[in-house]
């Protein structure tokens, strides 16, 4: 196996393929051996992968769990376009060109330690490796939110864990989850078993009217998914007044900040700019992204 540091913090490695499972929906999960980046991934950044030899781009995807001592990471994506559409077609004992991890990740303040976590579709991956990152600090208590329009990939369980305000058809939890102590919740408009009619935002709201005063001022929001989703979780935590953080998700060529293919808008306390998704997030302060 070769290995290619880059500022001594990203990596490119010729990383085996562990698994690639299907899912319904058309998800995969896909696990590849890649010791360098595994040992340095946050939750929130993220790898691009060279799907295919017949496709020139490389792909971003999101961490969704690193393995710093097996040297593992693992991705949930939906082959949309031609490039993730190929590498759907690979196979377990094959290699990939991996480049990870990328990126600023989630910043947890230990001040909050009640962490909101908010994830929707292909964004889930994130606030699962938050929920891993986090579970052995007895003094951080998480929540996990998650909303898919598709069966969710994971099995799911009938929840043992209380989530206070939470009540009605959102039963049911992924069972990672479940055995991590973590408590979560699902929520979908598709009429999924276990899971509430409606957005993840009622979800949290729920939680977060039931709240006492003093929980609120110890919660801090984390969200990644698509941008109606991260522009109604943004409002909400306006609305709370808690700080929140969103992973964004954006088209790109280099993923190393050359070709500002992936630039947002954002504001600064000098005004608008202009910022990289790649290397300037991808987490951002919901504030600046969504005023």
């Amino acid at each position: 196996m070769s290995y290619q540091a880059n500022r001594g913090s990203v990596f490119l490695e010729d990383a085996r393929i562990l698994a690639l499972e299907a899912h319904a929906g058309e998800q995969f999960i896909l696990r590849v051996q890649a010791p360098r980046a595994a040992r340095r991934a946050a939750p929130g950044t993220f790898a691009h992968i060279s799907c295919d030899p017949s496709v020139a781009l490389r792909r971003p995807l999101s961490i969704m769990r690193a393995d710093a001592d097996a040297g593992w990471l693992e991705f949930l994506y939906k082959p949309r376009g031609a490039g993730l559409a190929k590498l759907s077609t690979r196979r377990p004992g094959e290699s990939l060109s991996v480049l990870a991890p990328i990126g600023h990740g989630f910043t947890v303040d230990p001040a909050r330690p009640r962490l909101l976590a908010l994830g929707g579709g292909v964004g889930i991956p994130p606030m699962i490796f938050l929920a891993d990152q986090v579970r052995g600090r007895k003094e951080l208590k998480p929540l996990v939110l998650m909303g898919s329009e598709v069966p969710f990939p994971f099995d799911l369980v009938q929840s043992g864990l209380d989530v206070p305000g939470v009540t009605g058809s959102a039963t049911h939890a992924v069972s990672l989850l479940e055995q991590w102590g973590v408590p979560s919740r699902l929520a979908s408009n598709a009429g999924l078993a276990g899971a509430h009619r409606g957005y993840i935002t009622d979800l949290a709201r729920a939680w977060l009217d039931a709240a006492s005063p003093q929980e609120r001022l110890a919660t801090q929001m984390f969200a990644c998914g698509p941008t109606p989703m991260l522009k109604a979780v943004a409002k909400l935590a306006r609305e709370f007044d808690l700080p929140c953080q969103v992973a964004l998700e954006e088209f790109m060529a280099c993923g190393i900040g050359g070709c500002a293919g992936c630039n947002v808008r954002v504001t600064t306390p000098d005004g608008p700019a202009m910022k990289r998704v790649c290397v300037d997030g991808p987490v951002f302060d919901a504030r600046d992204v969504y005023p």
